[in-house]
């Protein structure tokens, strides 16, 4: 079959590989670069780096059917996508060198009339006052001879495939030519809406829809703080009040992780410090939740001499294998350097550095569970065998997935993140029964 184009994808990371993958099973030849030669060998032998559901099997496909390469170098293509990471410095800004480095990379590469795609997430006028510049080092004219047009992605890890397909996608061009031509080769397989824009609107898109979430988080974790001072359960609180129909209440947790929400909002800071106010504060509120959750553990585990914790997930969210910005890799570094001991087990992590142990291993006489992730795998598991290894029956579940009213009536004392009370409010109020309405939705007293 005659191949549709050719597309040379810078990086082969969580964005990259699933990307370069869509587009080769959709008849383009595409060719991945990446700099570790491991991930390069990896994927041309049909295999992934990254867990991802469903990516195995298509790249394992598209490799067969010599749709997909992997490589150290670029090579000379119609479309070259930069998908490389653009990490915090230490200033809380936007390091924008591998971008840079990948634009550069590309430059002896490029012909008339090819197509250059920003993926990766980047600082408003990225596209337009640092890529653009570098490009226009060669001979090409940007925007009549060489097009270029950022087009973030919008995905949630765990559900990539899908969400490539399906989602709406933003296209944001230099110029029009540029819009355009990216729209003509998103179509080959996007079938979610396509909206044009200019390339800084899109950067600043990305931007906002991850800001939005944060910011909602941070609401919800400070409701979390002020639920435990006035002794209320904040999950049932959120529940209810997301029962307005214009409420919509995210919900509490240890800490925000992933390379998009506890990191783009500062890319907007770094824009407008002065006057990104709420948007600084809620990543502040944010950031200190891992340590919110070790003063929590320490406070659970005073009595217990030389006390271990078992903690179970390490990623920042669950069913998937990412640590990036994972707020519970903060508390472990903490507690670490608190004394305490740990034992760390994670199923879908294959990570010597925090030595990984299975779950009965991590369970083994210890005298806390701590639940960092909220991977299916922990929703199931047992507390009779939980409490046949501990010495002390607690669990702090910074994800609220498990159910505690099983787990108390084996014995154990289970905490929540905004729970003020260890879940004994029938306790304190005198109530044995409680329920919120009665057939006819009328609350009851």
């Amino acid at each position: 079959m005659q191949k549709r184009g050719k597309i040379c994808v810078i990086g082969l990371g969580y964005i990259g590989l699933p990307t370069a993958t869509m587009f080769a099973v959709n008849g383009f030849e595409v060719v991945g670069v990446d700099v570790q030669e491991k991930v390069v060998d990896i994927i041309n032998n049909g295999g992934i780096h990254i867990e991802e559901p469903g990516l195995a099997e298509m790249v394992q496909g598209a490799v067969m059917e010599q749709n997909l390469k992997a490589s150290t170098t670029p090579e000379e293509a119609d479309t070259f996508i930069i998908a490389v990471p653009t990490p915090l410095t230490e200033v809380k800004g936007a390091d924008l060198s591998y971008v840079e480095a990948a634009a550069r990379n590309i430059l002896p590469y490029l012909k008339k009339g090819d197509l250059v795609i920003v993926e990766s997430t980047i600082s408003p006028r990225t596209t337009t006052d640092v890529v653009a510049p570098i490009l226009n080092k060669g001979n090409l004219e940007l925007g009549e001879e060489l097009y270029l047009a950022h087009c973030p992605e919008r995905v949630l890890p765990g559900k990539i495939i899908n969400e490539l397909t399906n989602n709406n996608r933003i296209i944001g061009g230099i110029n029009e030519k540029s819009a355009l031509k990216a729209r003509k080769l998103y179509s080959s397989f996007v079938q979610g809406e396509m909206y044009l824009t200019d390339a800084t609107t899109a950067e600043m898109v990305k931007l906002m829809e991850n800001t939005y979430r944060d910011v909602n988080i941070a609401l919800a974790n400070e409701l979390a703080l002020i639920a435990e001072e006035i002794e209320i359960d904040v999950w049932e609180a959120v529940e209810l009040a997301n029962k307005h129909p214009r409420v919509n209440v995210h919900l509490p947790g240890p800490g925000v992780g992933g390379h998009c929400l506890a990191v783009d909002p500062w890319f907007i800071v770094e824009s407008s410090p002065e006057l990104a106010k709420l948007i600084t504060l809620s990543r502040n509120i944010n950031d200190s939740m891992p340590e919110y959750v070790v003063e929590k553990v320490k406070s659970l585990t005073r009595n217990i001499e030389e006390p271990k914790i078992a903690i179970c997930g390490i990623t920042y969210k669950g069913n998937v294998d990412d640590l990036r910005e994972s707020p519970i890799l903060d508390v472990i570094d903490n507690l670490f350097k608190d004394g305490f001991k740990l034992s760390i087990h994670d199923p879908h992590v294959e990570d010597s550095i925090y030595n990984l142990v299975d779950l009965e291993s991590a369970l083994a006489e210890a005298d806390l569970i701590l639940l960092g992730a909220d991977h299916n795998e922990f929703k199931d598991i047992d507390p009779e065998l939980a409490a046949e290894l501990m010495n002390t029956k607690k669990v702090f579940d910074t994800k609220n997935i498990i159910d505690h009213d099983l787990w108390q009536e084996k014995g154990f004392k289970t905490y929540k993140i905004g729970d003020f009370s260890n879940n004994d409010w029938q306790k304190k109020y005198g109530i044995n029964e409680f329920n919120l309405q009665d057939e006819s939705g009328v609350a009851e007293a």
